[in-house]
């Protein structure tokens, strides 16, 4: 299977092909299995102003994919996922992010009952290491869409007219580990004796009809319950992502809103931009440098007033190169500067990685 990170369109039809829906619309079909997979390995050099840096390598996540086609329309899809090499005292995670029964009626209609993931973002359900420019995934995914996000529930997803949609009902969150530098990201169950009671409601929409261009949304409700607390939550995000001639443009925003407690709002965006030069080489090889800006805040709205809605306030940017010999293997630098807070204290990162799918 293979993918042209400079042809969103295709990339988003081919990677539905891969998880979603479509290994069984073949013309000649025969029941079978599929494997899969990705991984990424990671240096990290943090420095932190006035602090000793820390250097790690990690092996940060080993997923393998594997899916079974019954009929045409009928199949099973599942993802299991290895994070940081071992896991021991709680350190690592080995977690199952997808499985699920798929039935594909048609282009415009299907439906997936089983561990799914919610549609947010460009990220969550599309997180293999050549399909985004740095290093580590942008941190907007870390601390406003708690990527990658996954739970017990079903979706129905279809395109039509050059609009895609998928519309998720699924676990809800645990109120009881919201935070104000964390946002929702600990609320998570990741399908471990969820909530059934209080139901999360996921909807995505995208415009996908003109070329290399995605645009969209998503709107997500929860009545977010805990064993102490009960806080619902609203998510809105907006995404756009261009990939033609080989220019790279990636534009995301995010916001959620709180109904009790002294956290009213959660804020952050970021923007991508790159540029394929290795077409200017005439080199089968995509040599794509580029530019990050991102701004996130856990705690952008506070009852608790300005200190605790400055101590939260993330910018950062960065610069980096990601080099793709083939499209399915990546390798990568960056270097960027974090500054957080009222005062602005400043980190010094400095990524290196490698990556690949199949």
């Amino acid at each position: 299977m293979f993918y042209r990170f400079s042809k969103a369109v295709l990339l988003t039809l081919i990677f539905s092909f891969y998880i979603n829906t479509n290994a069984q619309d073949d013309f000649d079909f025969k029941p079978g299995s599929t494997v899969g997979g990705y991984g990424e390995l990671h240096y990290n050099n943090v420095k932190p102003e006035n602090g000793k840096a820390t250097k790690t390598f990690d092996f940060h996540r080993f997923v393998l994919f594997y899916g079974y086609n019954w009929t045409e329309k009928w199949s099973f899809k599942a993802e299991v996922e290895l994070e940081h090499n071992f896991v021991n005292d709680g350190q690592g995670e080995l977690e199952l992010e997808q499985a699920y029964v798929n039935y594909h009626h048609a282009d415009w209609f299907g439906f997936q009952v089983g561990v799914v993931l919610p549609s947010v973002g460009l990220i969550n359900e599309y997180h293999e290491p050549p399909l985004f420019l740095s290093v580590e995934r942008p941190d907007y995914h870390n601390k406003i869409i708690p990527t990658t996000w996954f739970g017990n529930g079903a979706s129905v997803y279809g395109s039509y007219e050059g609009f895609s949609y998928k519309a998720t009902i699924m676990e809800g969150l645990n109120s009881d580990k919201f935070s104000a530098s964390g946002a929702i990201r600990g609320g998570r169950a990741k399908g471990f004796k969820s909530d059934a009671e209080n139901l999360l409601y996921n909807v995505r929409l995208d415009y996908l009809n003109v070329p290399g261009l995605k645009v969209g949304g998503s709107f997500t409700y929860n009545d977010a319950k805990g064993p102490t607390t009960e806080n619902a939550i609203t998510i809105l995000e907006g995404h756009a992502q261009y990939s033609a001639n080989n220019l790279i443009g990636i534009f995301e925003i995010g916001n959620i809103s709180y109904d009790q407690g002294n956290l009213e709002q959660s804020l952050g965006y970021y923007f991508d931009l790159g540029y394929n030069v290795g077409a200017l080489l005439n080199s089968e090889m995509q040599i794509i440098p580029f530019f990050r800006w991102m701004q996130h805040n856990t705690s952008s709205s506070n009852k608790l007033g300005a200190a605790a809605e400055e101590q939260y306030d993330t910018k950062m940017w960065m610069v980096g190169l990601s080099l793709k010999p083939i499209s399915q293997v990546v390798f990568k630098l960056d270097y960027g500067v974090q500054t957080v807070g009222a005062n602005d204290t400043e980190t010094t990162l400095f990524n290196l990685g490698a990556g690949y799918m199949f």
